[in-house]
């Protein structure tokens, strides 16, 4: 696990209660130290900072997912939604704002590292052009990869398992992070509309991710 924050007391504490849970732990103090350490040894996990010198977290994790699908937890003294929203929308897997307890960081940690291993094991889901492999963690449309942040691969995954079925938004944020209370269901939309710019023809009118209104989301079988 890397540990990217500029304050030597937060890391510290972060660092104890992660090793106290049997990780490996690399501890840096700026962004360009992260970006670095990510690019020679990609870790299971980077916890990152969003202000931080050098350069912060924001451009650290825009620049990592053009890259690498590292999960990244970021957390942040920003409380407004604006600013949770830009961070997934730049990539970030999960948003935690300060201050928060150790021990709900340690839970989010979790849940991160339960659902990216979950990719280790199934079998390639196909739904007519589109082919999810947990295995490579990897999703290919009309066999083109698609480059998809570990989020968006992950709610793309859910959706893929049952098509036509549709999902709420708490089933996906208790599917996808496990700790729903603590995800805004925003965080779905934002997934939603990324994937969407992705893997549709017209992003603005989707024939693959439909809405239903009020409901929530499904993906479409087009052999169905």
């Amino acid at each position: 696990m890397l540990i990217a924050e500029d304050d030597p007391a937060q890391a510290e504490l972060i660092r104890l209660y992660a090793q106290n849970e049997g990780h490996h732990v690399t501890v840096v103090p700026d962004g360009r130290a992260a970006l670095d350490e990510v690019r020679r040894k990609t870790p299971d996990l980077l916890i990152l900072d969003v202000m931080m010198p050098r350069l912060d977290g924001l451009d650290v994790c825009r620049i990592l997912r053009a890259e690498s699908a590292v999960p990244i937890l970021m957390v942040t003294a920003k409380t407004s939604e604006d600013d949770l929203l830009l961070g997934l929308d730049l990539g970030a897997d999960d948003y935690l704002t300060k201050p928060y307890s150790p021990r709900e960081l340690m839970a989010r940690v979790r849940a991160l590292l339960r659902r990216d291993a979950r990719g280790t094991v199934a079998q390639v889901i196909r739904v007519g052009a589109l082919e999810i492999d947990p295995g490579r963690h990897e999703a290919r449309l009309g066999g083109t990869v698609l480059d998809l942040t570990p989020g968006e691969f992950a709610f793309l995954a859910q959706l893929a398992q049952a098509p036509g079925q549709v999902f709420t938004r708490e089933q996906l944020i208790r599917n996808l992070h496990g700790v729903d209370r603590y995800i805004s269901r925003r965080t779905i939309d934002v997934h939603v509309s990324n994937v969407r710019k992705k893997v549709e023809q017209n992003p603005a009118h989707p024939l693959l991710i439909r809405t239903i209104y009020g409901v929530g989301y499904k993906l479409l079988d087009p052999d169905a």
